[in-house]
Order: structure tokens, then sequence, then C-alpha cells
């Protein structure tokens, strides 16, 4: 009776790692042309992002750029090609960690190399016209700031007017005698004339200003739009960007402009000089009585004139105190800082880039975790009990030709009359025994 074993279970390993290693096989066939193909697209759209960087167009930065791109692929297809051999063989845990730091190592330098440079080339132009949309709201912000705290000086008319108003309001009550009780146009009533005078002037340098302040708000507002419509506007990005670039430097003219329209600055130094700049007149009465009123009627004028100053300078100093309007500057970047600037805003673009580069990573990893498999399968069998049927075979076949070798250097030895003791004629005692194992194919 033939003896009826049970496979064990070293069996069902090794027929597990010989299914594994005809996998890794037929898969090898083509994972190098796979490989060159992530390499030379990586290196693709690097070369476009080196490009991007370089300001001439001639054929010495056509050839520095293809340089730095063909050395990018070669140096991703090596790299990635010696892990996929030697890491999935390294057999200790030790050894497997110093390949696995050197592939982080390898993987960094990658990004730093290409990864960068392919993002520039996929979003490149976006993060520049996100670079653009950005600067045109920090304009926007910085006109309307500065146009609120004009128009808000603006308002310190109505307090000019009311204190102007007041001292109208008095030179009439002293021209009828209501003040210091004498009738005319004396010296009190040529002290609030005076007063009048100035915060009259004032007042009309205050409303010079509104309408330069309104067309400086309209130029801006319109250069503005014109900056808006070069962002979506199609073509190339940099044409775009020096049109750009002359009208922001209009724009921060005006934001200038609009700052030094504030006439806060104004009111509040003629605050401070309305009660401090004072000519007396010469009294003018014709008694001591009628002098001693007009110089107590001055001397309540002042004391009412330094209120109203007071509460004028209070009310500039409000406007002054608004926060101070951002000097905004358009600074130009190229694509490839652009998507370093903005990076938060690219990810996708980012993740394909760096995906890309490190996608062998990962076949790096299942390539070990099979030959782990793969070793486990086989375990401590010796090599005898490994043998497929077809490896049997080919054993076989190539003893016997070794025996048909050793038969005809025994016939040229007879012939030449030399006594040749015969070969042992192949038996199955003289021949090594087979594996205790029952045969394997894996045809």
């Amino acid at each position: 009776m033939p003896d009826q074993r049970r496979p064990s279970r070293d069996d069902y390993g090794l027929a597990h790692a010989r299914e594994l290693q005809g996998h890794l096989t037929w898969l090898d066939s083509f994972s190098g042309a796979a490989l060159a193909v992530l390499a030379t697209a990586s290196g693709i759209y690097t070369y476009l992002g080196v490009s991007s960087l370089l300001d001439d167009t001639g054929a010495l930065s056509f050839f520095a750029a293809s340089a730095y791109s063909i050395a990018v692929s070669v140096g991703i297809f090596v790299f990635w090609s010696y892990l996929m051999r030697l890491l999935p063989a390294m057999r200790t845990a030790g050894a497997k960690l110093k390949l696995m730091g050197a592939m982080a190592l390898g993987s960094l330098a990658i990004i730093a190399m290409s990864s960068w440079l392919n993002a520039a080339a996929l979003a490149g132009s976006a993060a520049v016209e996100q670079h653009l949309a950005q600067t045109v709201q920090e304009y926007q912000e910085a006109l309307e700031q500065a146009h609120d705290t004009a128009v808000s000086a603006q308002a310190l008319e109505r307090d000019v007017a009311r204190v102007r108003q007041t001292f109208e309001d008095l030179s009439e009550q002293e021209a009828a005698g209501d003040l210091s009780g004498l009738a005319g146009r004396g010296a009190v009533f040529r002290v609030l004339r005076q007063k009048s005078e100035e915060l009259a002037a004032l007042e009309v340098q205050i409303q010079a200003q509104s309408p330069l302040i309104e067309a400086a708000f309209e130029e801006g507002n319109a250069i503005l739009s014109r900056m808006r419509a070069l962002i979506v506007e199609p073509g190339a990005v940099e044409a775009r960007s020096v049109a750009f670039s002359e009208d922001a430097v209009r724009l921060a003219g005006l934001v200038t402009s609009l700052r030094q329209l504030s006439v806060a600055p104004l009111v509040d130094r003629a605050a401070e000089d309305l009660s401090a700049s004072v000519v007396l007149p010469e009294l003018d009465a014709s008694g001591a009585a009628g002098q001693n009123a007009q110089q107590s009627t001055i001397t309540s004028v002042l004391q009412v004139l330094a209120l109203r100053a007071q509460s004028l300078e209070d009310a500039a100093e409000q406007v002054l105190a608004r926060p101070a309007t951002p000097q905004v500057t358009y600074t130009p970047v190229s694509s490839a800082d652009a998507v370093i600037l903005y990076a938060g805003n690219f990810v996708p673009s980012w993740a394909g880039a760096i995906a890309i580069d490190l996608l062998p990573a990962v076949l790096v990893l299942i390539l070990m975790v099979t030959q782990s498999a793969i070793r486990a399968g086989r375990g401590d069998l010796p090599a005898e009990d490994t043998l497929t049927l077809a490896e049997l075979r080919s054993a076989l076949h190539a003893m016997r030709e070794m025996e048909a070798l050793d038969r005809a250097d025994q016939v040229q030895v007879e012939q030449a009359g030399s006594p040749v003791r015969p070969p042992a004629p192949v038996t199955p005692e003289n021949v090594s025994p087979l594996p205790s194992q029952p045969v394997r194919s894996n045809d």
C-alpha cells in the first residue's frame, strides 16, 4: 500500500511561498518599466518647474533645465531600484530599520529637489493668481480705510462751523451792546470777529478737501477693477503681473494721497492755536468804567474760546486716534515661490507632486512584506525538501548527462589501452534518496 500521508503545515506554507514567488516573478517583468515611467513623468514636471525659475529663455537655459530634469529622473529611478531590490532582501530588523532610515532621508531629498518644482508646474500659475488676488484684497482694505479716515476728518467741519457760529453770534451781541454794555464795534467785537474769521478760513479749507477725497477714492476703485480683471484675464500670468505691478504703484500713490488729504491734523493744530494766538486789541472805551467792562468781557471771551478750542481739539484727536492705514506694497513672486507661500491653498497639487515621486515607497513596502511571507512559508526546510517537480526533472537530466560523459571518457581510456575500473551502475542503492516529503509540482 502506498503511503497516504496527509499534507503537513509545512507543505501548505511552502506552497504559499511558491505561489507568492510566482507572482513576484511575473510582477518583476514590468516593475522596472513602470518605475522608469514614473521617474520620467517627474522629470518632465521638474523641467517645467525649473523653466519657470529661469529668466533667460535661450539655449543655455533649455540645456540647464533639461540637465536638471534628467538628473532628477535618473536619481529617482536608481534610488527606488536600489530599495526595491535590497530592502525586501534584508532578514534582520536592524538592517531593515537602517535601510528604511535611508529611504526616509532619500525621500526628503527627492521632495527638496523635485516635488516642490512639480507643484510649481502643476499649480504655479494658479498660485501667482492667488498672490495677485491677495494683494488686491490688501489694497482694497487700505484704500477703504484711508477713505474712511479722510471722510471722518471731513466731519470735523460741523464742529468748526458750530464754534465759528458761536463767535459770530457773540460778536453780533457785542455790536448790540449786550455783552460789555458798550454798543458798537469796539475791542471785544474785534476779538470775536478775529476768531470767527480764522474758523471760517479753516472751514473753507475743509470743504475744499471733499471733492479731492471723492475723486481719489473713485480713481482707486477704478484701478482695483482693472487689477481684478487682470487676475482672471486669459494668457500668461507673467505678462499680466507686469501690468498688475504698474497699477499697484499708482494705487499705492492714491492711498498715500488719501492719507494726506485728511484734515484731522490741520484741525488739531488750528484748535491749539485758537486760544494760544489771540491778538488783544487796545481798549477803546472813553472812560475807565468802560475799559474795565471791555477787559472783563474779553477775559470771559477768552475763557469761552479756550473751552471751544479744547472741544474741537478733542474731536480732532479722536480722528487721529483711528488705526493708521497699512502700507501695502506689491512684491512680484515666481510660480515656485507662490506655491510655497500659498501651500495651504493647493494641497491637492502638492499631494500629486509628492505622490508621483514617493509612490515607489509603497511598492518597496509591499515587496518587503511579500518577501517576509515567502521566507516564513519556507521556514527551516532543507534544500532538498523544497525541490519542485520541474527542479527534480532538471536535476535527473543533468545527472544522466554527467553519466554519459563518464562513459565517453571510459571508452576513450579503454581505446588508449589503459585498464580502467568500470563505473558503478546507477542503482537505487547508490543514488541519494529523494526527499521524504511528497514531490510537489509548480507546473
